[in-house]
């Protein structure tokens, strides 16, 4: 049987990026509310991305616009 990460709400993800924003260590906010340090740093990473800045990744809405195209993609190719 698998062990189900938790989800966090989306809320819950701002206030951990504002949290480290205004000068929180991923290390403690992690430590304090039980969540991997990665999933801070991840969060981080995604809301500069959504502002335009960060590391050229895909924001959220090319990502689903991207995984939209695949799906059709693979939808046509077999019929």
């Amino acid at each position: 049987m698998t062990k189900l990460q938790p989800r966090y709400t989306p809320e819950f993800r701002e206030q951990m990026v504002e949290l480290h924003r205004s000068g929180r260590s991923c290390n403690a906010l992690a430590k304090e509310f039980g969540v991997s340090n990665w999933s801070i740093r991840h969060w981080v990473k995604q809301s500069d991305r959504e502002a335009g800045q960060g590391d050229e990744g895909l924001t959220r809405v090319e990502r689903d616009e991207l995984v939209r195209l695949q799906r059709e993609n693979r939808r046509l190719r077999e019929e």
